[in-house]
């Protein structure tokens, strides 16, 4: 854990999941300018009520949760753990705060309104197009990001969806969004979300705004469906970091047999690869699930295949800390001579990791940008 010192008093707060020798803080400048900026402008009094959208940790929120009725809204449920813990850590009720996720909509009409900026434009995007209808013209709009996430694009989504926008001086490398609320705009439905066709398939392929490659088949997973093992032995397969879900759907598709196990971290995936399963088997095939922490919960040897295109950030975060866990975790998970296959970019080097972990490594199939590895549990 570590301090957060703002005007409004000292938090600890954590990353969460929790990781041995930690060195990301759960906050960053943007946090910081947003809550000094709240401080000397005098805006947050008592009893206001607070829409916080995409608060990493739980900064915000811990901060200002104590004198004021808040709903954090967010796509992302490890962020959401984080929040809760964070408020517990710092003796404070969580129970009293509102917890949204991307899915939900707001409800009520909102004082004052904290966005941190996300890294998805699109989920930006489907974010202030939802929230227009909360906001009465007094609402108070105010979002904060690092420098580098702010674009002249990013400043033309305020003020399409919500009104008239200007920012402040960097501070730190961050900076701060001001939006007025101009309810003589006309109310823009989000364009999300968006489906196509899979190629090769009948299978409609929605794909909610938080989604990775929305609008067409990306090149990394159009390489490892070709690639997608098919045999009477896999009873029980993993899409591991599943996103909209394709990956699972292919097995299913190629291996009837099996029962098949969903798992991400954003509640928009989820509900994707919800949603295009359902709809390719027309609900007679029964899926699981999981909104979670990489394969945190699933039973030890319990699964024959897991397939696997970890994801090198959270959030803003890059790093392959989530991979590492992703692939230690398959291990737990798979049962002997139970195979994780794994698709990546051919410099992240993930065979280093798997063969240093399993002991083997094979390189299934490579083109000039991805390579598909599979690793045995022995």
């Amino acid at each position: 854990m570590q301090i957060l010192r703002v005007p409004q008093g000292e938090f600890e707060l954590g990353r969460y999941p929790k990781r041995k020798k930690e060195l990301l803080r759960a906050w960053d400048a943007a946090d910081e300018y947003l809550l000094n900026y709240l401080n000397e402008s005098g805006l947050v009094k008592k009893d206001l009520n607070v829409l916080l959208i995409n608060d990493g940790f739980g900064a915000l929120t811990v901060t200002l949760s104590e004198d004021n009725k808040i709903t954090t809204w967010s796509d992302s449920w490890l962020s959401q753990q984080g929040v809760r813990q964070n408020l517990v850590e710092n003796n404070l009720d969580s129970k009293a705060v509102t917890f949204k996720n991307s899915i939900d909509e707001p409800q009520g009409a909102y004082d004052l309104v904290l966005i941190k900026i996300p890294k998805s434009h699109a989920l930006l995007e489907d974010q202030l197009a939802r929230i227009k209808p909360f906001l009465p013209e007094t609402t108070t709009v105010i979002a904060a990001a690092m420098a580098r996430s702010i674009h002249t694009s990013t400043l033309k989504l305020f003020e399409k969806y919500l009104g008239p926008t200007k920012t402040s001086l960097a501070k730190k490398k961050a900076r701060l969004i001001f939006c007025e609320v101009d309810k003589s705009l006309a109310e823009i439905k989000s364009p999300y979300p968006k489906s196509y066709v899979l190629e090769g398939t009948d299978y409609t392929i929605i794909n909610h705004a938080n989604v990775f490659s929305r609008e067409s088949l990306d090149i990394g997973t159009r390489f490892f469906i070709q690639h997608i093992p098919q045999s009477e032995k896999y009873k029980r397969i993993i899409d591991l970091g599943c996103g909209n879900g394709i990956v699972g759907l292919m097995a299913a598709n190629k291996n009837p047999q099996a029962d098949i196990i969903f798992s991400d971290e954003s509640y928009m995936a989820m509900q994707s690869a919800k949603e295009n399963y359902e709809n390719a088997f027309n609900g007679q095939r029964k899926a699981e699930f999981f909104l979670n922490d990489c394969l945190t919960g699933i039973n030890k040897d319990s699964v024959d295949l897991v397939l696997n295109n970890p994801p090198f950030h959270q959030n803003n975060a890059v790093g392959d800390a989530v991979a590492w866990q992703m692939f230690k975790q398959s291990k737990d998970v798979l049962k002997q001579e139970g195979e994780l296959w794994v698709i990546g970019n051919r410099h992240l080097n993930y065979h280093v990791k798997l063969k240093k972990l399993f002991g083997n490594c094979k390189t299934i199939a490579s083109n000039k940008k991805f390579v598909v590895l599979k690793s045995v549990k022995i």
